[in-house]
C-alpha cells in the first residue's frame, strides 16, 4: 500500500462576499460622492461656513435614511416574492408529488446525472426534507441568503454615513475659500482607497479600482463647482 495522501481543499473563493460587499460600496461611495460634491458646489457658490456644514449634516441624515428606506422597502419586496415563491411550492408539493419528484430529478438529468441516478438522489432528498430539496435546486432559495430588510437597511445607512462624514468633518474643522480644493483632495484620496479596498476583498486588480471610483467622483465634483460657481455669481 502506497503512503497516504493528505488532500487538502485550499480554495477560498470570493463570490460569497459579493452581496454585502456590492452594499458596503455602493453606501460609503454614494456618500462620500454625493456630500462631497454637494459641498464642493455649496462652498464654490461662496456659501459662509455654518451653512456648508449644515448643509453637510442634512445631507448626511437624509442620505443615510434615504439609503436604509429604500434598501428596506427593495430587501421586503425580494422576500416578499420569495415567500410567495415558497408556499407555491408547497401547495404544489401537496397536490402533486409525483410531478414534482419528476420535475426534480429533471433538473439533476440536466445537470448531467443519468436519468436512473437523477431519480434514485431526487427520490432521498425529498424523503428527507421535500421542500428544502426544491427551494434549493429548483428555486435557488437558502436560509444563507435569506433576504433580510432591518438588517440591509441599518447597513446601508450605516455604509452612507461612513462614506459621507470625512467631508462633513473637513467642512467643519477648515471653513474658507481653501475648502472646494480640500475636498476635493480628500475625497478623491478616499474614493481611491475604498476602490482599492473593494477591488482586493474582491480578487480584481487594485488599481483600476481605485480608478473608476475616482473618475467618476471628479467629473461629479467638477460639475456641482461649476454650478456651484455659476448661480453663486449669478445671487452675488
Amino acid at each position: 500500500m502506497g503512503p497516504e495522501v493528505e488532500v487538502r481543499h485550499g480554495e477560498h473563493h470570493r463570490i460569497g462576499r459579493g452581496g454585502w460587499l456590492r452594499a458596503a460600496v455602493l453606501g460609503a461611495n454614494d456618500g462620500l460622492i454625493s456630500t462631497s460634491s454637494l459641498l464642493v458646489g455649496v462652498a464654490a457658490a461662496s456659501a459662509d461656513a455654518e451653512t456648508v456644514v449644515l448643509t453637510g449634516l442634512a445631507a448626511l441624515v437624509a442620505g443615510a435614511l434615504s439609503m436604509a428606506a429604500g434598501e428596506y422597502v427593495s430587501v421586503s419586496s425580494q422576500s416578499d416574492t420569495e415567500h410567495a415563491d415558497i408556499e407555491m411550492e408547497r401547495r404544489a408539493l401537496a397536490d402533486h408529488a409525483e410531478a414534482e419528484l419528476n420535475e426534480l430529478a429533471g433538473i439533476y438529468v440536466a445537470r448531467g446525472l443519468d436519468p436512473d441516478l437523477a431519480r434514485r438522489v431526487a427520490e432521498q432528498l425529498m424523503a428527507r426534507d421535500p421542500l428544502a430539496a426544491h427551494l434549493r435546486d429548483e428555486l435557488h432559495l437558502s436560509d444563507t441568503h435569506a433576504p433580510r430588510p432591518f438588517q440591509a437597511a441599518w447597513a446601508s445607512a450605516a455604509a452612507f454615513g461612513t462614506g459621507a462624514a470625512p467631508p462633513v468633518l473637513l467642512a467643519w474643522l477648515l471653513p474658507g475659500p481653501g475648502l472646494p480644493l480640500a475636498m476635493t483632495l480628500l475625497a478623491l484620496v478616499l474614493l481611491g482607497v475604498l476602490g482599492a479596498t473593494a477591488s482586493a476583498l474582491g480578487g480584481a486588480p487594485m488599481r483600476r479600482g481605485a480608478m473608476r471610483v475616482m473618475i467618476w467622483g471628479a467629473l461629479a465634483m467638477a460639475a456641482t463647482a461649476a454650478i456651484g460657481r455659476l448661480f453663486g455669481a449669478t445671487v452675488a
